[in-house]
């Protein structure tokens, strides 16, 4: 059966055959002739193939209206600016694919088939770009729900720095010593992320170790007035000193302050400074490390 199908086929296609080789010898021999008897169906391919260009023409400039609406009307609502390019460009290839589809329709060209290639095709390309993919599926994400901005100083994928720039496919961070770090967008997506700038106000937290014979009372109270002195701590939050740990050879008392996000390390800094020389004006004894050496003769 499937051998006579095939036989059916090529004889098919072999009667084809001198069929075009007869139309292109008529046209050749009496070209107006040719016209002349076959004038409605040319008037017809003729008049589909303008109303092809017209509708790729008018297409054309419709996605690109759109998709420039598009991107004004998320820059206004302060969409961040990638995402608001990104989601014009989206809308205008969209539109186009439709345009494009109508218009070889409009040639009697069967698009179904055409479809079916390009979703193949897809899916080819999809599968030979399943890492870039996951990274656009992430930055999409970070794009939309923006848990980091540029400007604000992250810890993503175990790397710490200044969020510079967030693009379909990668986020840049500076580090506090200048380096410029990439980092993949699925790699950011996936972990942990913690942002340092997000919130107006950050806690200090400090522990001072002080000798068992010191005076805790004497020492917290100094450590409180430090503190207090300090203009960049904000006092409506409290200051808390208290002791938190006996260890083996000091008290710990864990102070506790608040202070704008950017004051952070410029208090954390100078505030375990400061603790040292007031605590040494107060006369409370620090503990350290000593060796005894017992020599025996």
């Amino acid at each position: 059966m499937a051998t006579e199908e095939v036989a059916a086929k090529a004889a098919e296609e072999a009667a084809k055959e001198p069929q075009s080789v007869e139309v292109l010898n008529s046209f050749i021999s009496d070209p107006v002739g040719y016209i002349t008897a076959h004038q409605d169906a040319i008037i017809s391919v003729c008049t589909n193939l303008i109303y092809a260009v017209i509708i790729l023409v008018i297409g054309w400039m419709v996605a690109k209206l759109f998709g420039s609406i598009a991107n004004k009307i998320l820059t206004k609502a302060k969409v961040e600016k990638t995402i608001a390019n990104f989601a014009g460009q989206l809308i205008k290839y969209a539109i186009l694919a439709f345009v494009i589809t109508a218009a070889l329709g409009r040639l009697g060209i069967e698009t179904a088939s055409f479809i079916a290639i390009i979703g193949a095709a897809s899916f080819a390309v999809g599968m030979a770009l399943q890492g870039s993919l996951s990274n656009f599926a992430a930055g999409v994400l970070l794009l939309i729900f923006r848990p980091i901005k540029a400007g604000e100083y992250v810890n993503v994928a175990g790397q710490e720095g200044v969020v510079q720039e967030i693009t379909i496919f990668t986020t840049t961070l500076l580090s506090v010593d200048n380096k410029l770090i990439v980092i993949p967008n699925s790699s950011v997506g996936s972990g942990t992320i913690i942002n340092y700038s997000r919130e107006e106000k950050r806690r200090v937290d400090f522990n001072f170790g002080v000798a068992y014979n010191a005076d805790i009372e004497t020492a917290k109270k100094t450590l409180r007035q430090m503190f207090e002195a300090d203009a960049r701590v904000i006092k409506e939050d409290g200051i808390t000193t208290v002791v938190s740990a006996l260890g083996e050879s000091a008290v710990t008392i864990h102070c506790r302050v608040w202070v704008k996000g950017s004051d952070y390390w410029d208090v954390f800094f100078d505030g375990n400074e400061k603790a040292l020389l007031a605590l040494k004006k107060a006369e409370v004894e620090i503990p350290y490390r000593t060796v005894t050496v017992i020599n025996k003769k």
